[in-house]
């Protein structure tokens, strides 16, 4: 049971690990998720968990239970359609639980109307879990758009005008301010924009970003494991999610 007099900043943080944990299960962990995914199985269930870690279960048995459950059977869809169009049909569905899950709570706790919407409001400032799956956020963003970390050793430009090879992970020499002030400007102004497609979030701008040459989605270097130094070895980068599209079937 849960303690009574949650604040809506405890709820909040319960709704974000929960929600990095069904990204982690959709996007770096794709490979391990598609295949506990078993068809043959009975109905499963993609739980997010408060400490960001997911499973895949079977429902709680009980009736009503204790708290709302996930949507149920999404292993059985998961050979009858195109792997990427499986994954965003969770993905959307695991969005609709989590509201379900926070208002939930807000309900239980008693949240009166401003708190309820205060709630919804910190939510809604993130991308839905949907979006981050099928790169829609990143799509929104202009295509000219970059992130560099401090040090210069990572730029990020748009997938139409790269240098060949490894493109856009080489270090990339700055232009003089005075030929492209304008220019950084504006591109510093679309940073926060981007989203990683691992977790989801934007913060860490001035952190190391490698972009996928397949669904060229921008991730933190931390989120897929990938250093500076290792990139700078990386002809075509496939982040982990289309590097398991061969593997999972």
């Amino acid at each position: 049971m849960e303690a009574p007099g949650r604040s809506v900043e405890e709820i909040f943080e319960d709704f974000r690990g929960r929600r990095a944990a069904i990204i982690k299960a959709l996007t770096t962990d794709v490979v391990d998720f598609y295949s506990q995914c078993d068809p043959e199985k009975e109905n499963l269930c993609l739980y997010g968990l408060p400490n960001e870690q997911w499973e895949v279960n079977l429902p709680v048995e009980e009736v009503p239970p204790e708290l709302p459950e996930p949507v149920l059977g999404i292993n059985f869809a998961r050979d009858g359609m195109q792997e990427k169009d499986w994954l965003s049909l969770v993905a959307v569905h695991s969005d609709s639980w989590l509201l379900a899950l926070a208002f939930y709570f807000g309900a239980r706790f008693g949240f009166d109307k401003t708190d309820r919407r205060r709630l919804f409001n910190m939510m809604n400032d993130l991308p839905t879990i949907f979006e981050v799956v099928t790169g829609t956020a990143k799509k929104q963003v202009k295509e000219k758009s970059s992130v560099s970390n401090n040090s210069g050793s990572k730029s990020k430009s748009s997938s139409k005008v790269r240098a060949p090879e490894a493109q856009g992970r080489q270090s990339k020499p700055l232009q003089p301010k005075d030929e492209d002030e304008e220019v950084d400007e504006q591109e510093e102004e679309e940073h926060g924009d981007t989203l990683c497609g691992a977790c989801g979030e934007n913060d860490g701008i001035d952190e190391f970003w490698i972009c996928c040459d397949i669904c060229e989605r921008w991730f933190h270097g931390k989120c897929v494991k990938i250093t500076p130094a290792r990139a700078d070895h990386i002809k075509h980068y496939k982040c982990p999610s289309c590097s398991s599209n061969k593997r999972a079937r």
